[in-house]
């Protein structure tokens, strides 16, 4: 079955870099495009963050990070990043990674970042 796993978070202080990472399974991989998406504190809802194409023809980024955050991904090894500097106080959320098969999203259970001084 499909499975995604996120890893990579943790707690940084403001102007910090981190490199979140999402381990993909159970569906053909290169085909699909792959999004990242965040949740902060205590709301229920999840932000786009950005995504990237298949085969990587396009990316695309929420307006917030533009510039700050930077998403590719390893085929070979079904892996999708997301790499994040310049770190924000309002970037702490839980981070997620998202793929559509059909009707149906399939999400992992996210990785948490903090940033603080």
């Amino acid at each position: 079955q499909v499975q995604l796993v996120e890893s990579g978070g943790g707690s940084v202080q403001p102007g910090g870099s981190l490199r979140l990472s999402c381990a993909a399974s159970g569906f053909l991989f290169r085909n699909f495009d792959m999004g990242w998406y965040r949740q902060s504190p205590g709301s229920v809802e999840r932000e786009l963050v950005g995504y990237i194409t298949k085969s990587s023809v396009s990316t695309t980024y929420a307006d917030y990070v533009k510039g700050r955050f930077t998403i590719s991904r390893d085929d070979d090894k079904n892996m999708v990043y997301l790499e994040m500097k310049d770190l924000k106080p309002e970037d702490t959320a839980l981070y997620l990674c998202k793929t559509r098969w059909g009707y149906n999203d399939y999400w992992g259970q996210g990785t948490q970042v903090t940033v603080s001084s």
